[in-house]
């Protein structure tokens, strides 16, 4: 610096007049940099920024289950299978898909709203039950839904802690349960009252359903108005395709989900036609329908409504069931007799849609449905649709074994192809001269619905069959006379925004425009085909091959997508059987190091 000073200044007068101005726009330029730094300096020093405040690092407190009360309920929800690998989930077994119990554990874990006790062979992401008296109704398999399925689960609860009464000693408490006592046990539970609990008590507790609603009085705790909304609570943590329904308070004395459950209802989907018709000649089958001589043969892909119909009544009544299910010899199952209260072929009322060319000629279900000079021929065929209808095989028993519902209803798609009689069913549960299975497909696990669980009152007759649980449902509003109105945040949670309908709909409309593309897509293909021609007419010829069977081979619905090619058909009497279940059992039994103790059967399921 002390160098520049020194320096003697240029000689301006020799710089011309280019350098001149040169000189002047550096100098301006210099000046405005100056003047701007000094700006912003004493800005700076008149208005000093506030000191930013640093954020304290979130401390994760560890959860305290001894500062909550816990309860027993029982939650009802509903799932679309397909995603998952069944309901129950299964230690050391990994799956290519997550089962609905690994998400509802997630779920449920995630809430804070069970507390297991630890079990050191278990994951930590693993579902865990010990000491959550958990319970299930139906076990369903890979690729099945449920929409009424039932678990029995110890939750937390709102209720206060500090009011809770604690019993005499444990042997009171198992005396008046009529049962040993069970140190682990959190409480009792009362069959009329809301049993709740602390967890840090170190016996169960209870307590009758006077002094249980007078503590509650004294509380001013409402057992569902105060209490948290387990369902809308899940449902934020559940994917969308498993949606929390309704919840119980107060589930009976020793409920069980699985053996208080009297009565499990299934609902099998199907269309009508079953698989696209074969256009013209080729599609029609060689048999013509004997009831209705004057439609003429029937067209392959119609399934016979009212034959089918006829052969699952067959089902009604207690039969034994060892030749509609699969059979697994851990288990040791030597009882396959199972009760059947209802079992039908039911029409689902459903609006038309795309594939109307399934009404059109060409493509209907009987051969001289073209010539009709109305819509319909007669009285007999006035239920076929221009659109593919929805039917249901819809099955209420009591119990049901390992893959049966799919098995009944794989025998009835073949009575409606005309493939059996239905007095196959009168053979197959004829098991003093079938003892073994014969060896046919069951159909398949994406239409078959878990549709509902029933819990009678304890002691009611087997007629009645009606659910006695007390549901809390979605968006109910379940309060006493006169009790203040409760909030929006309380009672929402079935419409609108985040609601399970609205949640419900988001995936239906996705599904359903794929339908209707889909759909619309059939139609527009099978309408270009007739440019060249009378696509529809009743003499066009569109497939090369035999009248009354597929080329090559033929072809067997069994409850998919689309119809299996299965070569010749053999019918189910005439194939090949399964060993006996005595012997399956007897060979597993020697095989694990043990015959068949005491303890290795199970009668039940």
């Amino acid at each position: 610096m002390a160098e520049q000073l020194c320096e003697q200044p240029p000689d301006l007068s020799t710089w011309s007049a280019d350098q001149l101005i040169a000189r002047v726009n550096s100098l301006e330029q210099q000046l405005k940099e100056q003047t701007a730094k000094y700006n912003s300096t004493t800005l700076l020093l008149e208005n000093p920024r506030p000191a930013r405040k640093l954020k304290t690092a979130r401390v994760n407190r560890e959860f305290d289950p001894s500062k909550y009360s816990t309860r027993f309920i029982a939650l009802k929800f509903a799932y679309l299978g397909q995603r998952y690998n069944g309901l129950e989930f299964h230690p050391n077994n990994k799956t290519p898909l997550p089962t609905v119990e690994e998400e509802l554990w997630k779920a449920l874990n995630k809430a804070r709203l069970v507390f297991p006790t630890p079990n050191t062979l278990l994951g930590p992401d693993e579902p865990n039950w010990e000491g959550c008296e958990y319970s299930k109704c139906g076990r369903t398999d890979k690729g099945v839904n449920a929409f009424g399925q039932v678990v029995g689960i110890r939750v937390r609860s709102n209720r206060p802690v500090s009011r809770v009464r604690k019993p005499a000693s444990l042997d009171d408490v198992a005396r008046k349960r009529e049962e040993p006592s069970r140190p682990g046990d959190l409480e009792t539970t009362a069959s009329s009252a809301v049993p709740v609990t602390s967890v840090n008590e170190d016996a169960p507790h209870t307590q009758s359903s006077a002094s249980e609603s007078a503590s509650d009085e004294a509380l001013s705790f409402h057992s569902i108005r105060d209490e948290i909304p387990y369902c809308q609570v899940l449902n934020r943590l559940l994917p969308p395709d498993i949606r929390m329904l309704a919840w119980c308070p107060a589930p009976p004395l020793d409920f069980s989900a699985r053996f208080s459950c009297k009565e499990r209802r299934y609902r099998y989907f199907f269309t009508q036609p079953a698989f696209t018709p074969t256009m013209g000649p080729a599609g029609l089958l060689t048999v013509p329908k004997e009831s209705n001589s004057s439609a003429g043969r029937r067209r392959e892909g119609w399934l016979d409504i009212d034959t089918m119909r006829e052969a699952a009544h067959k089902f009604t009544g207690l039969h034994d069931f060892r030749n509609f299910c699969k059979v697994d010899p851990s288990k040791q199952i030597e009882n396959f007799e199972r009760r059947i209260f209802h079992a039908d072929i039911e029409e689902v009322d459903d609006h038309r849609g795309p594939l109307g060319y399934i009404g059109k000629p060409g493509f209907q279900q009987y051969e001289h449905a073209n010539e009709a000079s109305s819509r319909y021929l007669d009285d007999s065929l006035k239920g076929q649709s221009s659109t593919p209808m929805i039917y249901t095989f819809t099955l209420h028993g009591s119990a049901f074994l390992w893959h049966q519902v799919r098995h009944m209803v794989a025998i009835l798609f073949l009575v409606g192809q005309g493939l059996e009689p239905p007095s196959v069913i009168d053979a197959l549960l004829d098991v003093s001269n079938t003892s073994g299975r014969p060896q046919y497909e069951m159909a398949d696990d994406a239409p078959l619905v878990l549709w509902d669980c029933i819990f009678p009152r304890e002691g009611a007759d087997d007629e009645s069959r009606i659910d006695a649980l007390e549901w809390v449902y979605v968006g109910d509003n379940k309060m006493d006379e006169g009790a203040h109105q409760a909030s929006s945040a309380k009672v929402a949670g079935k419409s609108g925004h985040g609601g399970v309908v609205d949640d419900l709909w988001r995936v239906w409309r996705g599904r359903k425009i794929d339908e209707v593309l889909a759909g619309s897509l059939l139609d527009v293909v099978v309408a270009q085909a007739g440019r060249s021609g009378d696509v529809f007419g009743a003499k066009a010829i569109a497939v090369k091959g035999i009248v009354g069977k597929s080329v090559g081979s033929q072809r067997v619905f069994q409850g998919g997508d689309g119809p299996r090619l299965v070569g010749n058909y053999v019918p189910v009497m005439q194939k090949p059987r399964m060993e006996s279940v005595d012997i399956i059992n007897a060979r597993y039994a020697k095989r694990k190091g043990f015959e068949q103790k005491e303890e290795t059967r199970e009668t039940g399921g």
